[in-house]
């Protein structure tokens, strides 16, 4: 078996998709390509991927319509490519699921380091030592450290993307304590937003409707007004 995470490119562009593939080889990656929904259709049920790398803006089925399906077939983790300045595209891509982004023109060894720190988040699990991880009980909910499980009040599990999982421990970890953006965009990627990023409120967004937390009158992620977010739940440890 391969041990490298193999990422699946997808994006029109055939200079950038190309260059793209041999950095990403170079950097110890299994890469596989593919110029548009299509070819990435064909290609998907050939192998497992760990990642794929998606831009937004492609001729005939955009983007946007191909991270739909992909959310309807996994959860694999994905990282949008956008235009410059096309916030509402990332902000509906962050809404379908998709766990990071970046700006067109990139540099390539930021995209590495985006795709290699969702590759911690997601396989993170499987890397670390056998010891077992005891549930997390909130709310009626539950959920397993261990197997990356979200269990609701009546035992069925909920899908959680990698960022969906990681922003829901993120709260679990910290409970009645305000988290503003900035403390939250630090703890999951290690970044700063810019002055208009919608990310977090985005995926606070996405986990609330997971959880069947009325978003008009949340009662387990309330906003604080002008702080952040707060888990406002007790937390057990089953």
């Amino acid at each position: 078996m391969d041990p490298k995470p193999h990422i699946l490119v997808v994006d029109d562009d055939r200079e950038i998709r190309e260059l793209l593939g041999r950095f990403l080889e170079k950097q110890g990656l299994r890469v596989s390509l593919a110029r548009d929904a299509r070819e990435c259709r064909k290609l998907w049920p050939l192998a497992r991927y760990d990642l794929i790398v998606l831009d937004l803006m492609m001729p005939g089925e955009s983007g946007l319509d191909l991270a739909r399906w992909l959310r309807a077939q996994s959860q694999v983790p994905i990282v949008m490519l956008t235009a410059m300045g096309e916030e509402t595209d990332r902000i509906v891509g962050l809404e379908l699921g998709a766990d990071d982004y970046m700006a067109k023109p990139f540099n390539p060894r930021e995209l590495l380091a985006r795709i290699r720190a969702v590759l911690r988040r997601t396989q993170g699990a499987e890397a670390a030592p056998a010891a077992p991880e005891r549930a997390l009980r909130f709310a009626g909910w539950v959920l397993e450290p261990a197997r990356r499980r979200l269990l609701n009040p009546e035992g069925v599990e909920v899908p959680l993307t990698g960022g969906e999982y990681e922003l829901l421990m993120t709260l679990l970890e910290r409970p009645n304590r305000v988290l503003t953006r900035d403390m939250l965009m630090d703890l999951l990627h290690n970044r700063q937003p810019g002055p208009f990023d919608r990310a977090i409120d985005v995926a606070i967004s996405r986990l609330r409707r997971k959880l069947e937390d009325d978003g008009r009158n949340p009662s387990v992620i309330k906003t604080v007004r002008g702080g952040g977010y707060v888990l406002s739940a007790v937390v057990e440890r089953a």
